[in-house]
């Protein structure tokens, strides 16, 4: 358990912490994992890009989500991860409120990697509701890796 002293007392508060930074305005916002709902802005509102490294340890809280989670299994040596890397950023910025990219280094977390099936990396998992819905193997152009996201980006009424 992590407490977190703020200015109005001392909160109590679990899970994974990142810093997300605001496209709109650059504010950066100190956002903790959770099942419901999207991060927003606490200066200006806008939806935040939601995109967090995960460990093993951490990993199944970052998975809880409402919206679709892109789970990017790479590695800091691999050549097409670091293709992939700034279009899963432009990605998380431009589906902002429907997306959350989760970023997991194999090499750091093993059991997750095996867990996710990564036979070759870089590998993306889309995962609604905890389950896996689709399985990206290497890299792609950013129009091909939208096009195959956003049917698990649509709105659902439930």
């Amino acid at each position: 358990m992590v407490t977190e002293k703020r200015a109005t007392g001392t909160q109590t508060a679990t899970g994974p912490l990142s810093i997300l930074t605001c496209a709109s305005c650059g504010k950066k916002n100190r956002i903790r994992a959770k099942d419901r709902g999207t991060p927003h802005c606490g200066t200006c509102g806008a939806a935040l890009p939601w995109l967090v490294t995960a460990t093993d340890d951490t990993f199944e809280a970052e998975a809880r989500s409402s919206v679709a989670v892109l789970v990017d299994l790479w590695a800091p040596w691999c050549g097409p991860c670091r293709f992939v890397a700034p279009i899963l950023e432009d990605l998380s910025r431009e589906y902002a409120g429907r997306l959350k990219v989760v970023k997991v280094n194999v090499d750091e977390n093993p059991r997750l990697a095996q867990a996710l099936s990564a036979q070759s990396i870089p590998t993306m998992v889309v995962l609604r509701d905890g389950r896996v819905v689709d399985r990206i193997v290497g890299a792609m152009p950013k129009p091909d890796l939208a096009a195959r996201l956003l049917p698990n980006l649509l709105n659902r009424s439930s």
